[in-house]
């Protein structure tokens, strides 16, 4: 449980400043992405000048398109100094990218976040790692500025829940998430909407996207991992982008022998990300802090230097010492 003092000092500076710039990780989720547009919301509701950014790529998954982002800005354009900087569902400073400059020059920076991981970076850092989703923090600063939910604030901390939780099916899911969701809906949240626009839609090219990585997919029984590659040659391919493919490794870790998912994406530049899912027997983030990266136990990511094959085998080296 995060320090309530902290999330006052927070909800102090937020409401003294005029003027807020807001940042989350790059290559966004339904968490990050709908904690700090959701935020925005209520801030320029309140008066607040508002403008919010991420780390190149600058791209909004498609299935997250849905969410109002009129605010949001190209980091080129963010504030070189903003005077108040809050970010959002940051694990540490470099996951801000090319954001991580104006960080350090902020007046102040204030966090809020969920990794057990998080370094503490932040001038305020208010961090619970007992927390569903970064948005049951926003929620919670919302309620000491007096700041009312709207329904489409609600949308988005709604969609920060069900993407987190993976639609409240994981261990994370609490009385107090349920509570919360259960507000967000009273206010406007549609929770059918949401989940067809986040689980429930993709262009036609994702079909054949994932039937190739799928025809590629290997499983390790004796370490209870299922794992695939895929390559930016295969979207060019089929027509997609990456964030097209939020969804694959949802479908890849249906396979009931593997307590763990690896999705491998290759990128033209030779860069190699990890998405990795746990059933819970293995803890995901821990392993992915160890390669760089970091995440949740049930969710995590890392970016590898090197082939896919390596990084398949630092991942098989290091499941059964987060069992």
């Amino acid at each position: 449980m995060y320090d309530r003092n902290l999330l006052e000092q927070a909800a102090a500076a937020i409401a003294a400043s005029d003027e807020l710039a807001l940042a989350c990780h790059v290559g966004p989720d339904g968490d990050a992405l709908g904690s700090m547009i959701g935020f925005g919301l209520a801030a320029r509701d309140a008066g607040k000048r508002v403008v919010a950014s991420f780390g190149s790529p600058f791209s909004v998954p498609s299935n997250l398109s849905f969410l109002p982002t009129d605010f949001l800005v190209d980091p080129e354009d963010f504030p070189a100094s903003p005077e108040t900087m809050v970010v959002f569902d940051v694990g540490s400073a470099d996951r801000l990218a090319e954001l991580g400059s104006q960080a350090g020059t902020a007046g102040q920076l204030i966090v809020f976040d969920h990794h057990v991981t998080n370094d503490g970076f932040g001038d305020i850092a208010v961090i619970d790692p007992e927390a569903a989703a970064t948005g049951v923090l926003v929620a919670d600063v919302l309620d000491i500025l007096g700041w009312p939910l709207t329904s489409e604030i609600a949308t988005c901390l709604h969609t920060a829940l069900v993407t987190d939780t993976g639609r409240f099916q994981y261990s994370n899911t609490t009385p107090k998430t349920l509570e919360l969701a259960a507000r967000l809906v009273a206010a406007g949240a549609k929770p059918e909407e949401i989940s067809q626009k986040v689980y429930e839609e993709a262009p036609f090219g994702y079909l054949k996207a994932a039937g190739v990585a799928f025809s590629r997919a290997t499983l390790d029984e004796d370490l209870g991992m299922v794992s695939t590659v895929i390559t930016e040659a295969d979207l060019e391919e089929a027509g997609v982008d990456w964030g097209d493919i939020d969804n694959l490794i949802n479908t890849l870790r249906l396979a009931e022998e593997a307590d763990v998912a690896v999705l491998v994406k290759v990128h033209a530049d030779e860069r190699v990300k990890l998405s990795l899912r746990s059933r819970g027997a293995t803890d995901v983030g821990a392993l992915a802090f160890e390669l760089g990266g970091g995440g949740h136990k049930f969710a995590s990511g890392f970016t590898f230097q090197g082939k896919a094959d390596d990084a398949l085998d630092e991942v098989r080296k290091r499941i059964g010492d987060h069992r």
